[in-house]
């Protein structure tokens, strides 16, 4: 086995999206615009109803995947095709919006902790304008595994010894864990070699990530290979570990379309103004 090690880290920016909800973002700004497949990475958090009670409003997307995973609170999804769903701790939406799609995701809360992360998957140029789908995916359908003493994962996508994750038919065979490890605990993930793969340390003040620290709120671009080592500190973290294999096409994009070429951006602006989403 081939270890990854740190190529680059990246802290997240605060912004505000949607009708003004406060958020960090450390995938898509201007230290990391982007880490083929992925475009964006947010983590939404606030107990401070102030910060999120507005939501995000109905909005519309085309030719990529958002992909929603809640750790606290409660959002209510709904789109102009007549879904809806429930957005609950624990809980994970990856939303194929394809052709396009007119989306909202909007508290159902009024106070406490809204927490969780917004991760956008790019789709390669065959797959861009394909039917909008859905899955939404419960706490209860996500394995949870402890592969090592004091080591807990939630395998979202992806596989992790005998456990697979629910997430099913994305074309960039993404892996998506939760890892939370005791202070001094650690394990060797598995990852597909060729694969682009990131890791964001979200609770705990720091953990042990291909043998270098790494602190809370900070992203280490891996690189590639075909393990990584994560492990606990002095105290309990949790690790966020995100992988997928790389399009390697051109990326064009303006706002909630991301096409090939600035053609197809002009394109999708016009088709989201004559109503066709």
């Amino acid at each position: 086995m081939t270890e990854r090690s740190i190529l680059r880290r990246i802290r997240g920016t605060d912004t505000s999206d949607g009708a003004g909800v406060k958020l960090k973002r450390i995938i898509g700004q201007p230290g990391l615009d982007m880490l083929d497949p992925f475009l964006l990475l947010d983590e939404f958090r606030s107990d401070e109803a102030g910060d999120y009670i507005a939501g995000f409003p109905e909005h519309p997307h085309r030719g990529f995947e958002t992909v929603t995973y809640m750790l606290a609170g409660h959002m209510q999804h709904g789109d102009n095709h007549g879904n809806r769903g429930d957005l609950k701790p624990g809980s994970v939406q990856w939303m194929t919006a394809g052709r396009g799609i007119l989306h909202s995701e909007m508290p159902q809360q009024e106070n406490g902790l809204m927490w969780g992360f917004q991760l956008w998957v790019n789709l390669p140029a065959k797959d861009k304008m394909t039917a909008p789908r859905y899955q939404d995916i419960d706490p209860e359908r996500i394995p949870v595994v402890h592969p090592a003493e004091g080591v807990t994962v939630k395998v979202i996508a992806g596989h992790l010894g005998d456990a697979t994750g629910p997430v099913s038919g994305i074309v960039t065979s993404p892996v998506y864990l939760d890892i939370a490890v005791e202070a001094g605990a650690g394990i060797e993930i598995p990852l597909p070699e060729d694969h682009h793969a990131f890791a964001y340390v979200f609770d705990g003040s720091d953990a042990q990530v291909a043998g270098d620290k790494l602190s809370r709120s900070e992203l280490a671009v891996l690189s590639k290979g075909t393990s990584v080592r994560i492990a606990g500190r002095e105290t309990p973290a949790r690790v966020l570990l995100v992988a997928g294999q790389p399009l390697q096409e051109p990326v064009a994009r303006y706002g909630p379309f991301v096409m090939n070429t600035p053609e197809q951006i002009h394109q999708a602006i016009a088709d989201f103004r004559d109503g066709k989403f």
